[in-house]
């Protein structure tokens, strides 16, 4: 049993989850999915007040994901480190002063530089959430709640339906400066929140370790991760013949990162889950994949809907309603099921849909036929995300399970990147019908290529088979 400091201004909770966490808890994972969802409906807007075409405004949506994914791993041992509290003051922190630059931001440079701040602002909510969730394990001697665990996933959803609203609301009433400005506000509530309601001293098995501080975060490993990202995103942002020296750059970046955290004692993402355990890894292919459709949908289909086919920013919203309320629909249906290979056969076939649909699509298409599109793409965004949480809950070594969930985010994070390096180059000056059949085409390519990956991994029949240790649970 672990001591338990509260917050000022609170008692402390002691026969039971203290449900005073759970509000900063609920904001700070939001924080990420909110950005995500409402810079969809923004990129038009602001493409057109700073003379962006979509192959530079692209670099709003991959500079947020390229800071989490370096940055996310960073926050999350830090927590381990010095406990939740103090890193998601900071980091909320953060959140606020890329609302402040993005708010008066006088070019792209600027706003660029704004989202790479929030990326890292945002990189708290989930790992002080995980940590708490521990923290409160330990103290109570008892697994959490489960209403815990699906009152995170609903925010989460919830937020996820109405962010393209709100963007396109926003945008509406006060332009795309709003979109910005609104993370004042949030990181406000959150700092104070946190201050609040947050334990003021560290858990004992979060005390700090001896040994430096940089052996501990694996600085090496940091800087060939980045170095690898950063090259790859180039490439993929600029595909041209002459920048061949920056896959070679990437690929040699990736072996070096490799190696270095095979060896290290300390790793900054632990590939050693991957070793031996091809359902594991087949399972990060897949999420790879399917991450690269949804958001290449969420990001590039959006554009189109606004330049190419005449939808406001608000409306361009409204059409994104449909596939994620059916994705919460799908998710609750289908969530206590622990069977994956279903659901993601069905989330594939989905996607592939969805992909020959838009290949039909035209500036001189009904409406109908684009809100129809968005229900169909709710059901592979209700199914994939569960199975592979899922697949990963039960594939991964038992005392590496938080290592393993990590990666999956990792990889979730480099699909929304491809996606963006796609989006751009898919449209390039303008988001127009032909960009948009592009990248229709790569999609589909993708889901075929998701298809065929979950037909021959014949291991997921026995995914969800036994269950885990409680501890394993507890892990997640």
């Amino acid at each position: 049993m672990t001591d338990h400091t509260p917050a000022a201004g609170g008692s402390e909770t002691t026969d039971g989850f203290d449900r005073r966490l759970i509000p900063p808890m609920m904001l700070g994972s939001v924080l990420n999915p909110i950005n995500s969802t409402i810079i969809a409906v923004a990129l038009v807007p602001i493409g057109a007040a700073l003379g962006a075409p979509p192959s530079q405004t692209a670099w709003l949506v991959s500079a947020l994901y390229l800071a989490t994914a370096l940055g996310q791993p960073v926050v999350g041992r830090l927590i381990d480190l010095f406990g939740p509290r103090r890193l998601f003051l900071i980091s909320t922190s953060l959140v606020g002063i890329a609302g402040v630059i993005g708010t008066v931001a006088p070019n792209l440079g600027m706003l660029i530089a704004a989202r790479v701040v929030l990326g890292f602002g945002t990189c708290a909510g989930y790992p002080a959430a995980m940590a708490l969730l521990r923290s409160e394990a330990q103290r109570t001697g008892q697994d959490n709640p489960a209403g815990v665990l699906t009152a995170l996933a609903v925010a989460n959803q919830t937020i996820s339906v109405i962010g393209p609203l709100l963007g396109g609301l926003l945008i509406d009433v006060g332009g795309w400066r709003a979109t910005f400005a609104l993370n004042i506000p949030l990181s406000a509530a959150a700092v104070l929140l946190g201050l609040l309601r947050l334990p003021r001293q560290p858990d004992a098995g979060t005390a700090p370790r001896p040994g430096p501080l940089a052996e501990q975060l694996d600085l090496p490993g940091m800087a060939l991760f980045a170095a690898m990202l950063m090259s790859l995103l180039l490439f993929l942002m600029n595909l041209h013949l002459t920048s061949w020296y920056l896959l070679v750059i990437a690929a040699a970046a990736g072996t070096a990162f490799a190696v270095r955290e095979l060896r290290a004692a300390t790793p900054f993402i632990d590939l050693r889950v991957l070793r031996g355990n091809t359902p594991l890894l087949a399972t990060y292919g897949r999420a790879l994949v399917a991450y690269t459709v949804s958001y290449a949908f969420l990001y590039g289909f959006t554009q189109w809907t606004e330049e190419g086919f005449g939808l406001s920013p608000f409306q361009a919203g409204l059409v994104q309603i449909p596939m994620f309320i059916v994705s919460i629909v799908i998710s609750v249906v289908t969530g206590r099921r622990k069977g994956v290979r279903a659901k993601l056969l069905v989330g594939a076939i989905g996607q592939i849909a969805a992909c020959l649909l838009m290949l039909t699509l035209s500036t001189s298409s009904p409406l109908w036929t684009l809100l129809v599109l968005a229900v169909i793409l709710g059901v592979p965004q209700g199914l994939n995300s569960l199975a592979l949480q899922n697949s990963v809950y039960y594939q991964a070594d038992p005392e590496r399970t938080g290592s393993s969930a990590g990666l999956l985010r990792t990889f979730g994070y480099l699909g929304s990147m491809i996606a963006s390096a796609t989006t751009a180059a898919s449209f390039g000056q303008r988001a127009d019908t032909a960009g948009m059949h592009n990248l229709a085409w790569v999609m589909l390519g993708a889901g075929i290529l998701f298809l065929l990956v979950t037909v021959v991994d014949h291991s997921l029949r026995h995914v969800a088979a036994t269950e885990p240790a409680t501890e394993t649970k507890l892990t997640t």
